[in-house]
């Protein structure tokens, strides 16, 4: 009976010396710029190093900062040469690379094998790649961690996400998902295919997914399931094919990097800073009625809590009647500068008033809105989308046949009725009051304000 599971493509998908694959791991992970955010679970490819290994190494890089904590890794890829149904794991005690032995953690198989979906394979594993190929770079960027791996065949995503929230552990445990994205396309109808394949898996839309999208898809598909449930986000960080990388551009196989990204956690400012983001809008003003153009700010000068990057809108009021709204749904810059510009854009520039002068400056009211990051919401139909909002809490953007349009929570007040909501929201999007469709997107979000 076999105790170690040995190393099956080494030296096809990635090099069998043990030197030359160091020397080329590391070629691929210190091309890639540091960050200090690790991820609790990631999606990485699993073709040979010359096709995929560049697109992985920019998900593995981001282990650098928990190199010493991490202790364990979930990994799940698909079966690609035996049938199976549901998730197989291994008997042996350890898995073998060039650079060595990596231990099985036997205490978390035994926790999940009593879930009937779990099975022991051991010839299920002996051939596959799609978890081995992962190995090197586990062993590169961590220091000494146990390994619980499956490879996924015929199953569904609640049966994975229900293995992996078993597994979930705390900050010592890393989920990875081994898959590949769209096979032997051409070069433009791949990169088509793939990005709309990253779009559902940003938007965690598993039942959009098949497996001509991603040989994964089946443990992607927990993945998404697990992370709709506990509120976590899914982002890009890198998307390619082989004809990016060493392949031709007439036969490609995708490739995408993908991290989880926490659940909303609003960060919430003190009256003080909320003071400061005011005083900072009106500058804004001030300077824009003067010369034009928005405030020059240096960021770095004001408190880290503020350099954060986050979304803003910027309502000015007359009056008690709306005297312009500029916004950003996307936090790309940091707060004080996103309300810098929005403050400016809503004075100067919202095409549904004149310009503000400077006769109006005393009658103005300034309100701040500091947006969460959007999730999407899942229904069924119409009326399961209305039973969900949270009328005075959610903020809402809808889109639908090339339209869009956003209200921000504080229009609860003078719409308080889910329908007329719903309605009004259709209307700012150009679309009929009775307009329904399957390609609706609604997502939410949150605010904390600030007169």
């Amino acid at each position: 009976m076999m105790t170690s599971r040995p190393a099956a493509v080494a030296g096809s998908f990635y090099p069998a010396q043990a030197f030359e694959l160091k020397a080329l791991l590391h070629r691929y992970l210190d091309g890639v710029q540091e960050t200090s955010e690790a991820p609790k679970a990631m999606i990485v490819p699993h073709a040979g190093y010359i096709y995929s290994g560049p697109v992985a190494a920019t998900a593995y890089a981001r282990l650098k900062p928990v190199r010493k904590q991490i202790k364990r890794v979930i990994l799940l890829g698909p079966v690609h040469r035996i049938a199976v149904n549901g998730l197989a794991t291994v008997s042996v005690g350890k898995f073998t690379t060039p650079l060595g032995n990596i231990p099985i953690d036997i205490d978390a198989i035994q926790k999940v094998s009593s879930l009937p979906q779990v099975i022991t394979s051991d010839e299920a594993h002996a051939q596959e790649h799609s978890l081995e190929v992962h190995l090197p770079f586990l062993q590169t960027c961590l220091q000494d961690f146990q390994l619980v791996p499956f490879v996924v065949g015929d199953t569904t995503a609640h049966e994975v996400a229900e293995l992996l929230e078993t597994l979930w552990g705390g900050k010592e445990t890393l989920i990875v998902i081994s898959s590949d994205l769209s096979h032997f396309l051409d070069y433009e109808a791949a990169q088509q295919r793939d990005r709309i394949t990253s779009e559902h898996i940003n938007r965690l839309e598993y039942e959009r997914l098949s497996h001509q999208d991603a040989c994964g898809r089946n443990p992607i598909s927990g993945l998404l399931h697990l992370a709709r449930k506990r509120g976590y986000g899914i982002e890009t960080i890198d998307l390619r094919n082989s004809g990016d990388t060493a392949g031709n551009k007439h036969r490609v196989v995708g490739y995408g990097s993908y991290i989880l990204t926490p659940p909303i956690i609003s960060s919430r400012y003190t009256w003080g800073e909320g003071q400061q983001l005011i005083e900072i809008a009106h500058q804004s003003i001030l300077h824009g009625l003067k010369h034009g153009q928005p405030l020059p700010i240096e960021a770095n000068k004001y408190p880290k809590h503020l350099r954060h990057k986050r979304a803003t809108f910027i309502t000015l009021n007359k009056q008690g009647q709306l005297r312009g709204c500029i916004g950003s749904l996307e936090a790309r810059r940091s707060l004080a500068d996103d309300i810098n510009e929005n403050a400016y854009a809503a004075a100067f520039q919202d095409t549904r008033f004149p310009a503000l002068s400077g006769k109006e400056l005393d009658e103005l009211d300034i309100n701040i809105s500091i947006l969460t990051s959007t999730r999407p919401i899942y229904f069924s139909s119409e009326t399961d989308l209305l039973r969900q909002l949270r009328p005075g809490v959610d903020g809402l953007i809808l889109e639908d046949a090339g339209q869009h349009s956003t209200f921000l929570p504080s229009v609860w007040k003078s719409l308080p009725k889910k329908e007329a909501f719903w309605r009004e929201l259709k209307r700012k999007a150009a679309l009929p009051y009775g307009h329904w469709s399957k390609t609706i997107k609604v997502y939410r979000y949150e605010t904390q304000s600030f007169p």
